[in-house]
Parts: structure tokens; C-alpha cells; sequence
């Protein structure tokens, strides 16, 4: 008799990889030497603390300042890498380095977790996106140093390192202070740098290069040239402009006369604060100030902008700007009564949409379990609540002083949260979901329903 071929989904891998990352983490975490007091921690708070860095989320249970040893922030440094960069690449590049072939199968889980159409020049493309991923964050560490060298001596070196690191990769982790960069909000270097490293890496490797590559025309065709850009990064780019700005101005209204923020500030800080709230809730994390002194006209713009997140084949959370986007232009085509979803002149393929729908809704049910959970186990003021379990199913950090109150219960609540919203709603619905498609199979019959 012969034996059945015993198949594993490709999604279930890149499943399993983030958790035995974490799981790996989480060990080295609980070891004494991670520590800044060498006691240790507690088991649950180091795998908390490892789940946190591997998703790029940035809520934290302990101060990470405080807590971690020179060891421990390693450790933190290189999970987040890792989460930011996805694990099949960082193995990917290893065997780049050292010359290993990557096989056909290995190909396969690269595009799977960067979500690519093709497997063309996919190699090269994972040599540009650890290349390109390394010098933004230089780049970014060297700006941070003209502030934290001249503040902290030698370990400002470290610090921008990390910052950088951690800003590029939407992790919203440092080691600067327990209250995040509330110190440093009215500093437009740390400011505005924290922005670029943000945006750049939410905006997606894919449009990195289509903008090199458009950029490398503009000679020959002028600004005409950004003409050629794909409809991806069309989209993406468009989108990432508007919900910033948007988010901004939102921010400002609610936030200008507000005491407990920039009340007393001037108009050029309430303006700097406002596009910084805008572009950290796109799954960054960082915070300029308490995020529970807010009001609730900004916390609601807020939680809008978390669920949203980045742009797709980058290092942010949410459910995608594209995905926003594909959604908004199918509801304004069904209104209209169109039978194709368009955008910029270009006709969407019907799968383009019914993912966007399955992402949307993934994530949504991710969000509302979380939310209903965490409730059961935590007496806290709804705002406070979903303000957690939308930060941690968008991957985004922000948090209104509540996870390092929660008990046992709601950190493994929170933990599962992260992993589901990192791993991806697409990924979890073809890991749980999937199966062969049968053209012989006999289709049920049609029949209309009412809707709306």
C-alpha cells in the first residue's frame, strides 16, 4: 500500500518560525543575565516581553529601560530585527551570505511571507530589502546621535542604534525612559526622525524600488515619470499622504486646547505633536505623550489609524493601506452599480477585493475577540480596553496605561492577540481554511438574498 505524502501549508510554516522565534527568545529573556538586577523575571513576562519584540508590537509588561540588561536589549534588538524583517528572510539572507542555494520550496515561503505575486528576481529582491533595511536604519541611528551621544555620553551610540532600529521596524520599543519619548516631544530632530523611519519602513520595500526606479526617468520624461509608477505603489503612496494628513489635522482639532497634551504648547509643537500621534499610530508605538490623557475625539481618529496601519510588503501592522483602499473603491463601485472595481484607470481583479474583505474581516474578528476577552478578565474603562486590543491586532504598541496592570489572564490574552495580528488574518485563513480545489465538484445552487 502506498503511503500518503504528508504535506505542510507553507502559511504553517511561517506560522510555526515566528513562534518558535519567540519561544527561543523568551528563554534567553528568562535567563538571570537578561536582566538589569540579575534576578530574572517572571516566565509569562519574558514570553510576553519575546512575543511583544517578534511582532513588532511594543506593548510591554516591564519597563524595558529598567529591566533588560545590555544582554536582554541585545536580544530584544535581534527578535525585532527579525519580527520586522520576517524570519524566511533573515534565513534567506544567511544563506545568501553564505552562498548556500535557496531551493524551490524556500522560494515559495519568500514570496508566501512578503505576499508577492511572482517568484521572479525574488533572490535579488531579498537582497535589496536587507540592504536597503540596513542603511535607513545607519542612517537613522547617526541622526539620533547628534541628541542621545551629546545626552548620554558613549551609551547614546546604543541607544540610537536601537531607536533606530525599533522606529524602522514599527516595534515602538526603547530604552531611553519608562514614559517612551514624552521627553522628547518638542524635539524636532528625535521627532521628525522617528517620523521618516516610520513611514519609510510602513511604505513597503515593493515602492522603494518603483520610486528608484521611476526616479531614474524623471531625465527623460520629467515629473510625467511618476506617471509610470504600478498601481500598488500608486496606491500605497497616495494613501500613506492622505491618511497622515488627515490624522493630523484630526489630532490637531481635538488636541489643541487640550491641557493634559499640548494645550499650553506653542502652534508649531501642537502641529510637530500632531503628525507624530498620526504617523506612530501606523503600528510604530511611540508615544509623545500619555495616550490616556487624550480626548476622546483623538483616541477614536487613533484607533482608526491602528487598525488601518502601513502599507503591505513592509515592516507595519493593520490591515494595510491598500486593503482600505481596494475596500473603499468596491463599496463606491457596488453604489454605483458597476460590475468592476476601479482605481486610477485600472481595472482590480475580483480576488484583489475578496482578499481585502477576508483581511478586513479577519482582523475585525480578531479584534472584537480580543476586546470581548479581555473585558471578562480586566476591570478597565471600555476606551482603555479596546484601545489595547486594537493596538495589539494592528501590531502597533500604544497603550492607555494598561499592560502593565493586566494579570496573568489578560496577558496571554493580549500575547495571542499579537501573534494573530502579526502572523496576518490572510495567513491564519488559508492555514485553517485551505483546501485543493475541485473543478469537478457539482456547485450548489444560486439564490438571492436581501442585503442592507
Amino acid at each position: 500500500m502506498k503511503k500518503k505524502k504528508i504535506t505542510v501549508s507553507k502559511t504553517w510554516i511561517i506560522m510555526v518560525s515566528f513562534l518558535a522565534v519567540i519561544v527561543v527568545g523568551s528563554l534567553l529573556l528568562y535567563m538571570p543575565i537578561s536582566t538589569a538586577d540579575g534576578k530574572g523575571v517572571s516566565y509569562l513576562d519574558a514570553f510576553f516581553t519575546a512575543t511583544t519584540a517578534t511582532c513588532v508590537t511594543g506593548l510591554v509588561t516591564l519597563p524595558t529601560v529598567s529591566t533588560w540588561s545590555f544582554f536582554g536589549q541585545a536580544v530584544l534588538l535581534v527578535l525585532i530585527q527579525i519580527g520586522g524583517l520576517g524570519v524566511i528572510t533573515v534565513i534567506s539572507g544567511f544563506m545568501i551570505v553564505m552562498h548556500k542555494k535557496i531551493g524551490f520550496s524556500n522560494r515559495l515561503l519568500i514570496q508566501d511571507a512578503f505576499n508577492l505575486n511572482s517568484l521572479s528576481g525574488i533572490i535579488v529582491f531579498v537582497r535589496k530589502v536587507i540592504t536597503g533595511t540596513f542603511v535607513v536604519e545607519g542612517v537613522g541611528a547617526v541622526l539620533y546621535m547628534t541628541v542621545f551621544v551629546p545626552e548620554f555620553g558613549a551609551k547614546g551610540i546604543w541607544i540610537s542604534i536601537f531607536n533606530s532600529v525599533s522606529a524602522f521596524c514599527n516595534a515602538g520599543i526603547d530604552i531611553i525612559a519608562e514614559n517612551s519619548l514624552c521627553n522628547y516631544m518638542t524635539n524636532p530632530v528625535i521627532n521628525f526622525t522617528t517620523i521618516l523611519l516610520i513611514v519609510l519602513g510602513g511604505l513597503g520595500y515593493i515602492v522603494w524600488w518603483d520610486l528608484i526606479r521611476v526616479s531614474a526617468q524623471i531625465k527623460k520624461y520629467g515629473l510625467k515619470s511618476f506617471r509610470r509608477l504600478t498601481l500598488h505603489s500608486k496606491i500605497a503612496i497616495s494613501a500613506t499622504f492622505i491618511f497622515i494628513f488627515t490624522g493630523a489635522i484630526l489630532i490637531f482639532i481635538f488636541e489643541a486646547n487640550n491641557p493634559l497634551t499640548v494645550g499650553e504648547n506653542t502652534f508649531f509643537e501642537k502641529i510637530q505633536f500632531s503628525f507624530f500621534q498620526s504617523v506612530t499610530t501606523r503600528t510604530a508605538g511611540f508615544a509623545t505623550v500619555p495616550q490616556e490623557n487624550l480626548t476622546n475625539g483623538a483616541s477614536l481618529v487613533s484607533l482608526i489609524l491602528m487598525f488601518i496601519g502601513g502599507s503591505p510588503v513592509g515592516t507595519a501592522g493593520g490591515i494595510k493601506t491598500v486593503t482600505v483602499v481596494i475596500l473603499f473603491a468596491a463599496t463606491m463601485s457596488t453604489i454605483r452599480n458597476q460590475n468592476e472595481t476601479e482605481i486610477f484607470n485600472r481595472t482590480l481583479p475580483k480576488k484583489a477585493v475578496n482578499k481585502a474583505v477576508a483581511v478586513c474581516g479577519m482582523s475585525f474578528i480578531i479584534m472584537v475577540s480580543s476586546t470581548l476577552l479581555l473585558s471578562l478578565v480586566c476591570d478597565a474603562s471600555f476606551i482603555d480596553i479596546i484601545y489595547e486590543t486594537v493596538s495589539a491586532t494592528a501590531t502597533v504598541g500604544l497603550t492607555r496605561n494598561l499592560t502593565a496592570g493586566l494579570d496573568s489572564w489578560g496577558k496571554m490574552i493580549i500575547i495571542c492577540t499579537m501573534y494573530l495580528g502579526r502572523v496576518g488574518p490572510i495567513s491564519l485563513a488559508f492555514a485553517f481554511g485551505t483546501r485543493k480545489e475541485n473543478r469537478n465538484i457539482i456547485k450548489n445552487p444560486v439564490e438571492e438574498i436581501n442585503i442592507g
